[in-house]
């Protein structure tokens, strides 16, 4: 499967994403947007958003970034950095970019921002690419 808008309904299809509300918003090869608006559900016993939900928005990313070109890739290694909380109604935009690759590996960095365009995470991630 190389077909772009092909690859972009496949990562659309997601249940996982539609359980939270990760909306799939750009993609393009080596790179996606994914969005998510933060609501009560997703707070922690702090109230603030679980640090998972965040997590996962920016692991939408990547993965789409990452299968972008139809090819099959799974992930090796991820990490996240918190760096800021926000509040519920903020709208959260994951923004993945293909920053390394080689025959069977490729690394990922994800911004994540707040509606005013303040990073309050940094996702980094690897995969192995089984195609």
């Amino acid at each position: 499967m190389t077909d772009l808008d092909a690859v972009c309904q496949r990562i659309q299809s997601d249940a996982y994403c539609e359980t939270l509300g990760i909306d799939l918003v750009d993609l393009e090869p080596g790179a996606a947007r994914t969005r998510l608006e933060i609501t009560a559900e997703l707070l922690n016993f702090h109230g603030t958003p679980h640090g998972g939900a965040v997590y996962s928005l920016a692991d939408a990313a990547f993965a789409a970034a990452s299968n972008s070109r139809g090819d099959t890739a799974v992930a090796l290694e991820t990490n996240i950095s918190y760096l800021d909380a926000v509040a519920v109604g903020d709208v959260l935009t994951a923004t993945a970019e293909e920053t390394h690759v080689t025959s069977r590996t490729a690394e990922y960095e994800v911004a994540v921002t707040d509606d005013d365009d303040d990073r309050i995470s940094t996702f980094r991630g690897r995969v192995y690419l089984l195609d």
